[in-house]
């Protein structure tokens, strides 16, 4: 793991150490590192749209600002 500054980011070594781990640990372990992803996977696409919500949020602001009109689309239609 790197830590860059900005957090703590995943490279390719790490990756392969984690499949190597997972590949090489008993059933016990092995369930406790799947849901580790799982719970890791959730977060992230959480953190993702609340990103995406806030960028587009942001973009609104701007244009409101300019004076300029932008097409909202409704995604979940």
């Amino acid at each position: 793991m790197i830590r860059d500054g900005k957090g703590f980011t995943v490279d390719e070594k790490d990756k392969k150490a984690f499949l190597k781990d997972f590949t090489d640990a008993d059933i016990e372990k092995k369930l406790d590192m799947w849901y580790y992803a799982l719970d890791q996977e959730a977060l992230w696409e959480e953190i993702l749209d609340m990103m995406s919500k806030i960028a587009r949020i942001k973009q609104l602001q701007d244009a409101k600002k300019a004076g300029k009109k932008i097409a909202v689309v409704n995604k979940d239609e």
